[in-house]
């Protein structure tokens, strides 16, 4: 159960819930990065770790959310996030279908077709990408404030099927079709079947089969007739009841063949109610051209009075009546007879339409066969001299796309821009006219232009070389959300980055970085001098509260030279405060001049350098080697000491310039402390005058 004001993937905000079902449950949530309301729906806790299932509905998820048509909710992200597995989908402001006819009751013909279409349009498309829903009911269907109506969940069903065929996953077992109940294999026509039974509860006000539990319920869809909807509503129109009898027909090759055909009919009766859609199927259909059989008028009216074959009566005998009657064994043998021979009629026509033995190899069976055996759906589409058939425009940029609807006489609007994975900048990533559909020309197309990945690769940001300021003011222009850790760290420079987490994130997630606070000061410890340069050995013996004591230069194969080899204090040592931790530094000494006494001249600094302004709006991005020197007059020459090596720093960066104890030359009492290009040492960054006194 999610609170609200919870936030997934750092993006969704929870606001409420909206609904429950059998296997997840429903949240009404803001999107804030592209400033939306969605709809969010979370996979319950005994579906969430089994990772088989998550796996296939991972995998059917997207499926689903491939599917581009007005008459089917779409899907904009399907998230695994630790234990939440979540789809985040559009927001449908209205009521579902089950809703609405237990408010309405029997819906009138005309709206009960009008919605009817529109359901059946959102199969269709599915159909047409292979797609099979498998948990059509009232439940899985909105009606939106402005009468548009949407089909939701698609993929979904056929995942949890997969998995597992209780009622509670596979939904309301009061729409479940015939082969479903038994476990058998589910195709387009287990889709038509749920579909009428939806149509057959819209016009009655009730599904046909009510039952104790899910068993007696399932077993009534397998084994009882379909009652007439006009037993229960006498005012729905004979083609309409025709439809849906053949759509909840027990046998799915007595139902119809395609969706599209479906369609059809409703579309008829919405013309003329009266229509009798069968007889006029029948007389437009040429002989064996459809392998779906139709039904004879015998059969419908069968069906229509549900009659039933009258259960055989028990027939009690005198205990003086043992003797069979021979009348009565001739009949049961001829009655077996007769049963032996249409058992081999049976198997041989079985074998027959196995092996194809005996069916003629006509041009229409081949054409079928092909048809079969490439998976292709065989729909036949009429188009008007008006019309044209869509195009796909996916993947085409918007220019491609805008010139390809133009040669076919239909006109463009882009009605959004979104992030994609699939698609890459710029080009169409969603059409509201599927592929192949009839249109009229000048008919306007709908296109969803992508806008490319929201996917930020961190690495490429070189964030480790950043101040923490710095590195957060970057990811939020990348649409980010930061959160900071501080933590010590005893190389990188207080308030740099140290780290990040992840290294690569969407728009509208969070990332942490991992802030320095400088060395883990304690009050008088010894801090790690090894390794560094005089400037920050003085900063880091500051920072502890201790003092630079005497500093003497060693040559050194091994070691750079202005880094420290040694020190008179191990690391770790608690020392009183303003202590003296001498140590060595690798090179040679600046010679300098000192009295007979041995008295020199000495310094200090404390300045901060900030490069910004010598490397201009790159800074952020740019990186410089600098070095940091002392300048002396002796003697009318200039005279240069090193203070730090040569070092390679981020050009956004702040470089802190302390030197507790500088030594000058003797008998010079000012000097200028220079931060130069290191790669063109005629180019001062900055400089800072000091002032010498005589120490000894």
């Amino acid at each position: 159960m999610l609170n609200p004001g919870t936030y997934l993937q750092n993006r969704y905000e929870i606001l409420e819930k909206i609904g429950s079902g059998g296997m997840s449950v429903v949240y009404k949530a803001q999107c804030h990065t592209l400033n939306r309301l969605v709809a969010i729906k979370v996979l319950k806790e005994e579906f969430a770790f089994d990772r088989a299932f998550i796996d296939k509905f991972r995998m059917e998820a997207q499926a689903a959310a491939r599917l581009s048509h007005p008459n089917i909710v779409s899907v904009y992200d399907v998230v695994e996030e630790g234990a939440l597995h979540y789809i985040v989908m559009e927001l449908i402001e209205g009521v579902t279908l089950k809703s609405y006819i237990e408010k309405r009751g029997c819906l009138e013909n005309k709206e009960a077709i009008g919605i009817a279409i529109q359901v059946a349009s959102g199969i269709a498309a599915a159909h047409s990408h292979h797609i099979v829903h498998r948990d059509i009911k009232p439940q899985n269907i909105i009606i939106s404030r402005d009468g548009k109506v949407k089909v939701a969940d698609f993929g979904i069903a056929k995942a949890v099927s997969a998995q597992t065929m209780n009622a509670t996953a596979v939904g309301s077992v009061h729409y479940i079709s015939p082969e479903q109940a038994r476990g058998g294999y589910c195709d387009e026509r287990s889709d038509i079947y749920s579909f009428g039974i939806t149509l057959y509860e819209m016009v009655a006000g009730k599904v046909p089969f009510e039952g104790d539990n899910t068993v007696a319920v399932a077993l009534a869809h397998l084994e009882d007739p379909v009652v007439p909807p006009t037993e229960y509503n006498p005012d729905i129109c004979p083609g309409l009841e025709q439809i849906i009898l053949k759509c909840t027909q027990k046998r799915p090759d007595m139902r119809y063949g395609a969706m599209e055909d479906v369609i059809a009919d409703l579309r008829r009766v919405l013309v003329d109610p009266q229509a009798d859609v069968l007889a006029a199927v029948q007389e437009e259909a040429e002989p064996d051209a459809d392998s779906t059989r139709m039904l004879t008028k015998e059969e419908m009216g069968a069906i229509k009075e549900g009659r039933r074959r009258p259960a055989p009566r028990k027939k009690h005998r005198d205990a003086e009546e043992d003797d069979v009657n021979p009348q009565f064994d001739r009949i049961v043998t001829a009655i077996g007879v007769v049963a032996a021979i249409l058992i081999v009629a049976v198997v041989i026509f079985l074998l027959s339409r196995l092996t194809g033995l005996f069916t003629p190899r006509t041009s229409e069976n081949i054409r079928t066969t092909a048809a079969a055996e490439t998976s292709l759906p065989a729909v036949e589409v009429t188009i008007s001299d008006n019309q044209v058939s869509m195009p796909s425009i996916l993947g085409m940029t918007e220019e491609e796309a805008r010139r390809a609807l133009s040669d076919c006489g239909l006109t463009m609007t882009v009605t959004a821009r979104e992030y994609s994975d699939n698609y890459e900048e710029g080009q169409v990533m969603s059409q509201t006219v599927v592929e192949g559909d009839a249109v009229e020309q000048g008919t306007d197309v709908g296109v969803t232009i992508s806008l490319g990945s929201d996917k930020v690769d961190l690495a490429a940001l070189n964030l480790t070389q950043m101040t923490a300021d710095q590195a957060e003011a970057l990811l939020k222009e990348k649409n980010l959300l930061v959160q900071r850790r501080e933590e010590p760290n005893d190389t990188v420079p207080q308030g740099n980055v140290i780290r990040y987490s992840p290294e690569t994130a969407k728009a509208g997630e969070n990332v942490t970085l991992y802030v320095s606070t400088g060395p883990q000061v304690v009050p008088g410890q010894v801090p790690e001098l090894r390794g560094r340069d005089q400037v920050t050995a003085d900063a880091l013996l500051a920072g502890a509260g201790l003092t630079t004591g005497t500093v003497t230069y060693e040559a050194s194969d091994t070691v750079p030279e202005g880094i420290i080899i040694n020190q008179s204090v191990e690391p770790g040592t608690i020392l009183p405060l303003q202590s003296t931790v001498d140590y060595v530094i690798s090179g040679a000494e600046t010679e300098t001049e000192s009295d007979e006494s041995g008295s020199y001249y000495v310094g200090s600094i404390d300045q901060t350098c900030s490069l910004g302004d010598y490397i201009g709006p790159a800074a952020q991005s740019s990186s410089i080697r600098i070095l940091v020197r002392l300048k002396q007059t002796v003697n009318g020459d200039d005279v240069y000491t090193t203070l730090m090596s040569p070092r390679l720093v981020v050009g956004a960066q702040d470089i802190p310039i302390v030197i507790s104890r500088i030594r000058g030359a003797y008998g010079v009492d000012s000097g200028t402390v220079e931060v130069v290009d290191a790669d063109d040492l005629d180019n001062v960054i900055a400089s800072y005058p000091v002032a010498f006194f005589p120490a000894g």
